[in-house]
């Protein structure tokens, strides 16, 4: 757990964060909603505990009917440049179709908060030393995107057809 409390964007708004966030090294408090690894998470699911995906988990059909039940799941990206965790939000998005919190953690960055939510990502808990009022606005990078995403699922192509026809 980090000495000073990360900042937590929800919903595109600094929230209050009620979860703690234990690593496997630390240890669970006894009461209060916490965020555990996910082995830990299966060996005792509820309303006041949360599984963190490492981003090398593979989300077999069976862990995600497990996963539908979390009140929310954390994507740990152990360091910014590993994209393993979008793939995750993705998939639990399209495929699975997750609809409660899906929240990044470790080593986000302002730079990636605008694809995170275009891959399914609602809630970031930012590196300690990123400026709140930056990440804020860079959720509003652009103001169209080409490709789809969990957002917008259909292409601007597409999009661009319909409104013309």
């Amino acid at each position: 757990m980090p000495d000073q409390p990360r900042t937590l964007i929800a919903d595109r708004r600094i929230q209050d964060d009620e979860w703690v966030l234990c690593e496997e090294d630390a240890s669970r408090p006894e009461n209060g909603r916490v965020i555990l690894p996910l082995v830990e998470w299966q060996e005792a699911p509820g309303d006041d505990v949360a599984p963190l995906l490492a981003s090398d988990t593979e989300l077999t059909l069976e862990l995600a009917e497990q996963l539908l039940d979390a009140p929310l799941i954390a994507i740990d990206f152990p360091k910014f440049t590993d994209g393993r965790g979008y793939s995750i939000a993705r998939q639990l998005r399209e495929r699975h179709g997750y609809r409660g919190q899906i929240r990044a953690v470790g080593d986000v960055l302002i730079d990636q908060l605008y694809y995170m939510s275009r891959c399914g990502f609602d809630a970031f808990l930012l590196r300690e030393d990123q400026v709140v009022e930056d990440a804020l606005n860079a959720l509003d990078t652009f103001s169209l995107s080409y490709q789809p995403g969990t957002d917008t699922p259909e292409p601007l192509f597409r999009r661009r057809m319909r409104e013309s026809a």
